[in-house]
């Protein structure tokens, strides 16, 4: 049994008991998978923005014959804008 002496306070090892440590083996589940939502969360927000920006700037061309490259997966497809802008508000959703 390990103690360790603190001021004058002696610290032992202490017994868990089957409950708690499910209990704690649950917290840490909870924790974990909040801390993965979270960073869920901030890539779909960077991502809504990225997507919202690249609409923000497709607005502003003047030239509505320019094809527009739009990468799905891999590999860049060019589009017309109008094609680009559909395709830009349904990855919003």
């Amino acid at each position: 049994m390990a103690t360790t002496m603190k001021g004058t306070v002696a610290v032992e090892d202490v017994n868990v008991t089957f409950e708690d440590q499910q209990k704690i083996n649950k917290f840490a589940r909870n924790t974990s998978r909040m801390t993965e939502l979270k960073n869920e969360i901030q890539a779909k927000k960077k991502s809504l923005q990225n997507l919202q920006d690249a609409s923000d700037d497709l607005m502003m061309l003047d030239d509505d014959t320019l094809l527009i490259p739009y990468q799905i997966g891999d590999v860049f497809v060019s589009h017309t804008q109008e094609e680009t802008q559909e395709m830009l508000e349904a990855a919003k959703v």
